[in-house]
């Protein structure tokens, strides 16, 4: 019998599997400023700083017991499952790559490599390529779920860099830094990427009246098209390495802004954060070729005509969801006019929690 390290874990073993059901979530975010600063070689070289904030939508997982003695992926917003024997070596096959990966990784390292017997479930409250940080968001939760289910002492930090390990040094999954912290942390985060693959995340207070304020400012659209980020991604990586190259200058534009929209953030100056907004943009765009479309342009210019101060899209771009500052009094006009151009857009609620993991009652 595999015994919990604290009293947060439920019974389980090797043979028959968990005995309770566990639900862990971690939230999406907006990246509001510095987004592509947390890449390497960027940080690496010259430090990366972004700031975001997480929403009311979330990557959540299931750990049920299994009902044969098997192995269960499941992905529900995917309508994929696969089946496993109870071996590694299988397992590492897996379509639902964060699934097997966080897996194979958290038994390997904490259950003595024996695979025990379970059922993950899991969806997101976005489409697969949103910009919102959902696949790591997924991949946070996943870890969050072990780390209840095996009474594990890991805090925010650890749940981070581990699953952005699995992600993006196991896996070899394209993107940054800066999700994996976002979601584990939750709230609104100025995030610090330093060299030396050392994270600093600085918890902002806010306001509540500037919350408030920001929250009845903000639309979000998703633009229809799900996109691939690692194509963009890997170009932005490759203008890094041009010492004197325009994506780099363009890298150092995004970190100061970050460092300026936080400022902007802390004093309730939510038009100049538009204005910064817009002024990201511009310099996100000429990092590489794909960030921006013909649909994104269009939508751009229609919530800025309609009454939008200022937008981009979150993420690395290319589709997914936009994001746009708007005074109060005309946000209804621009969500009309994004409705009726074919994007689906409303408001969004921050969240102020981190992953978080439970038994299930009852269950």
């Amino acid at each position: 019998m595999i015994k919990p390290a604290f009293a947060a874990g439920v019974p389980l073993s090797p043979e028959t599997g968990i005995a309770a059901t566990i639900r862990a979530r971690a939230p999406l975010r907006l990246g509001l400023a510095g987004g592509g600063t947390d890449l390497s070689p960027y940080c690496d070289r010259f430090g990366g700083a972004v700031l975001n904030a997480t929403i009311d939508r979330y990557a959540i997982a299931t750990f049920a017991p299994s009902p044969d003695g098997r192995v269960h992926f499941c992905a529900e917003d995917l309508e994929n499952e696969e089946v496993f024997d109870p071996d590694l070596d299988a397992i590492a096959g897996a379509r639902l790559q964060l699934h097997s990966g966080v897996y194979s990784r958290m038994i390997r390292q904490f259950a003595g490599g024996k695979p025990i017997p379970m059922r993950i479930i899991s969806h997101v409250d976005a489409p697969a390529g949103s910009g919102l940080g959902s696949s790591s968001a997924l991949g946070v939760a996943l870890v969050e779920g072990f780390r209840h289910l095996l009474g594990l002492p890991l805090g925010p930090y650890d749940v981070a860099h581990m699953a952005y390990e699995i992600e993006r040094l196991e896996l070899a999954l394209a993107g940054g830094k800066q999700d994996q912290y976002a979601a584990a942390f939750g709230g609104m985060n100025f995030i610090e990427f330093l060299p030396g693959d050392r994270v600093i995340v600085n918890p902002l207070r806010v306001h509540r009246d500037v919350i408030n304020e920001l929250q009845s400012s903000m639309v979000i659209c998703f633009t229809g098209v799900s996109r691939s980020s690692e194509a963009i991604i890997i170009q932005q990586q490759r203008g890094m390495e041009e010492p004197s190259g325009e994506a780099l200058e363009n890298m150092h534009h995004l970190k100061a802004d970050a460092v300026e929209m936080k400022q902007a953030l802390l004093q309730g100056q939510v038009d100049d954060m538009a204005r910064i907004l817009g002024r990201s943009w511009a310099a996100k765009k000429r990092t590489a070729a794909g960030v921006s479309s013909d649909r994104i342009e269009q939508l751009h210019e229609l919530a800025m005509r309609k009454g939008a101060i200022g937008g981009k899209v979150s993420g690395a771009g290319g589709g997914g969801f936009m994001m746009f500052i708007v005074p109060p009094e005309r946000r209804l006009a621009v969500l009309r006019a994004l409705n009726e151009a074919g994007g689906t857009a409303s408001g969004v609620d921050f969240s102020s929690s981190g992953a978080e993991a439970w038994t299930a009652p009852g269950r």
